[in-house]
């Protein structure tokens, strides 16, 4: 059974010296005073220069009541200034909730940082993770041509508008795709967002050659780019794209497993 002495300002404050042994939650670490006080105005660094008392274990060891996991990455951080985490890393939640209770602000910082540049599927995205996606399309589109005054002419388009229905359990990959789909509308660009908290619906209106501007307009129809590119027949494709890059693995196609890009009902899994 752990056994923790009752902390004493004064003996604490001069019994203080390098190395120092800690007790992170049964994990055991040996550092220095220099380390641990890099960031001063940090729990640790109130703990170590004496501002906060601490407390000792039955071996002697300054024990702290935290995750041990992620402390070893906290420790590397105050000793060389920088990040470094293996590729294999999904722990970043853990590792930010314990920047956040020892207020090590620079270390929080370098963590949004990282998370911006590494894609989803390094950030420890969970393992089962579900996507399911339904495609509907309307075909045809009867609309009125003015020729003139009074001469107006019944007019025919096909046209195709798109609704995608996108449920996810991973709610950082809708966040994924919001920031990869764009509307394009007759005010100009607007991101999409999830309607609730796992679930995604797009709405779009490819615009036909034959059908004039105005028309499109009038309808309030709306296109969806990628990239900058408009998306036409290839939304699956792009959704594809996105969701294989992340980790996610094809499980059920339907009606034609052979026609995935023409496919109405998709599921996809994280691997």
């Amino acid at each position: 059974m752990l056994n923790l002495n009752s902390p004493d300002d004064n003996s604490n404050r001069n019994s203080l010296q390098d190395p120092v042994s800690l007790n992170v939650g049964g994990e055991i670490y040996n550092t220095t005073l220099d380390t641990l006080t890099r960031c001063r105005d940090s729990m640790l660094g109130a703990m170590f220069t004496g501002q906060i008392p601490v407390l000792r274990d039955n071996r002697g060891n300054i024990f702290i009541d935290r995750d041990g996991k992620v402390f070893r990455y906290i420790l590397n951080f105050l000793r060389s200034s920088s990040l470094d985490l293996p590729d294999s890393f999904s722990e970043l939640a853990l590792l930010r909730r314990e920047a956040d209770f020892f207020q090590i602000h620079p270390l929080l910082e370098e963590i949004c940082r990282y998370e911006a540049s590494v894609p989803l599927s390094l950030r420890g995205g969970p393992l089962g993770a579900m996507i399911i996606v339904n495609v509907e399309s309307v075909r045809v589109l009867h609309f009125n041509l003015r020729h003139g005054p009074e001469n107006y002419e019944l007019c025919t388009c096909p046209v195709r508008a798109f609704t995608v229905d996108i449920f996810c359990t991973w709610r950082a990959f809708l966040a994924l795709l919001c920031e990869r789909f764009t509307y394009r509308t007759s005010q100009g660009l607007t991101s999409p967002h999830p309607c609730s908290q796992n679930r995604l619906k797009l709405e779009w209106v490819p615009k036909p050659d034959e059908l004039p501007q105005d028309q499109y307009d009038k309808q309030h129809y709306q296109g969806l780019t990628v990239c900058n590119l408009e998306v036409t027949n290839g939304f699956v494709e792009e959704l594809l794209k996105v969701s294989l890059a992340e980790g996610f693995k094809v499980d059920v196609i339907t009606p034609d497993p052979a026609e995935i890009l023409n496919c109405t009902s998709l599921r996809l899994v994280k691997g």
